[in-house]
């Protein structure tokens, strides 16, 4: 595709995002999801790609009926209720078709399937940019019980699913359904600390996608077939028990936040369940990043992975700073 139609369509795609969550109708909402979507279809369908025009035709399939649910359940809502009152139906009418549009469990079957087809750019615009403005529609309007089976639901499927992957897009999918369930967590407590654990989730899955762009990385066991650098793997090392929030981490600190908020309400199971969900992605990890360190296919190594890159020291540079951030951020807690 050429830049300048590509330029266009990722200024329509944020532009869209924007109409959506600053719009002050539910049809407007509506409008700015439809554009969301045109937009990011020309982005991801590539002629010579077999795996991303099929990628592109199930992403349109599935949020035209997640579209189609969300117009419907307005309408409806717009000709039964004159006054703004929950109604249990419409409500998960409503939620349903938003958890849908970005990719949350129970509805997460396309999820995986479509990043597959994806560059790492792309996976990354998914996992991140498209997952904003459902997650801000759904705090003004969100059914509390509904939505706390679905965050079960999520933190369960994305960490026993994300066990037997041996693709790194279905890994980091199952890992952003995961990640999902905390962050739909935080709209319930407050969206400041949504914004926070967005952010916070937003840079570490970028430095991962980078990183794996660089070393042109689509599966694990290119990790430990190819010949890396060192500072690679250590890089590696501090990005994935990041993302699976593992002090002194950075990654931790949203999710210490999230934690101490369910125990001051006395969400103790639920709290149990968080942290055994998060055991299991990180021994997930901890399992690629072992094998990364400790195999050694001499016979296979070809060639060796050397970066000479300006951006990987500011990788290298946003790594070490997530160690020393965490350790910063805990004093300032203590005190």
């Amino acid at each position: 595709m050429l830049n300048s139609t590509k330029m266009f369509f990722m200024f329509t795609l944020f532009f869209s995002t924007l109409i959506s969550i600053s719009s002050n109708s539910w049809l407007g909402c509506w409008i700015g999801l439809e554009i969301n979507l045109l937009s990011f279809i020309p982005l991801i369908s590539n002629s010579n790609n077999l795996f991303s025009n099929e990628a592109s035709m199930k992403y349109f399939l599935t949020q035209s009926i997640a579209s189609i649910n969300f117009l419907f359940s307005i309408i409806m809502k717009l000709i039964l209720m004159k006054n703004f009152e929950m109604n249990l139906f419409i409500s998960i009418m409503i939620n349903s078709s938003l958890l849908m549009k970005m990719g949350s469990a129970p509805f997460h079957f396309w999820f995986p399937n479509i990043i597959e087809g994806l560059s790492w750019f792309n996976s990354l615009i998914l996992m991140t940019w498209q997952k904003i403005s459902p997650m801000i529609l759904l705090s003004y309007y969100f059914n509390m019980n509904f939505i706390i089976i679905i965050i079960i639901m999520n933190i369960i499927i994305g960490a026993i699913n994300g066990m037997n992957q041996t693709s790194l897009r279905k890994l980091m999918a199952f890992s952003s359904i995961n990640n999902l369930g905390w962050m739909l967590m935080t709209i319930m407590i407050s969206m400041n600390l949504w914004l926070f654990y967005f952010l916070m989730y937003f840079f570490l899955t970028s430095m991962m996608t980078f990183l794996f762009y660089i070393l042109n990385m689509f599966y694990i066991n290119q990790l430990f077939i190819n010949n890396m650098n060192f500072m690679i793997k250590i890089n590696l090392l501090i990005n994935f028990l990041s993302l699976g929030g593992l002090p002194p981490f950075i990654g931790f600190f949203p999710k210490w936040i999230v934690i101490n908020f369910l125990i001051n309400n006395n969400f103790y199971l639920m709290t149990l369940l968080f942290m055994m969900m998060s055991l299991i992605m990180l021994f997930f990890y901890i399992r690629i990043i072992y094998s990364a360190f400790m195999f050694n296919y001499y016979k296979m190594k070809w060639f060796k992975i050397l970066i000479k890159n300006k951006l990987f020291s500011i990788i290298n540079l946003f790594s070490f700073m997530s160690i020393m951030s965490m350790i910063l951020t805990t004093f300032f807690y203590m005190i």
